[in-house]
């Protein structure tokens, strides 16, 4: 899984082809770090259908605002750099991620 900042997330993220998942969180978010090994987990399931990023949004917050991550956790789905769908808050649990990716690949 590629940990992405302010300063990678355009050409990880913006400028992939094909899918993308961004894993946003902070580190004064429990839920967030307590979601993170599943996330993992689900990154080397997929490995090579779907590419697994996380970003630090206490780094970066002006990105996750122009991103409208509003609460987290929040998990997104880019394709070829536009968000296409996410998960967000109290439905970010490890079932609704893996339901979220099977939609797309």
């Amino acid at each position: 899984m590629l940990a992405v900042d302010k300063s990678t997330f355009e050409a990880e993220v913006l400028q992939a082809e094909g899918y993308v998942l961004v894993d946003f969180w902070s580190e004064g978010c429990e839920p967030c770090k307590a979601l993170m090994p599943d996330v993992v987990a689900l990154s080397e399931k997929y490995e090579g259908k779907m590419k697994f990023c996380k970003l630090d949004t206490g780094k970066a917050r002006r990105l996750a605002i122009k991103q409208k991550v509003l609460g987290l956790p929040t998990l997104a789905i880019y394709k070829d750099g536009e968000k296409i769908d996410e998960v967000t808050k109290d439905d970010a649990n490890i079932e609704n991620i893996d339901n979220l990716i099977k939609k797309y690949i």
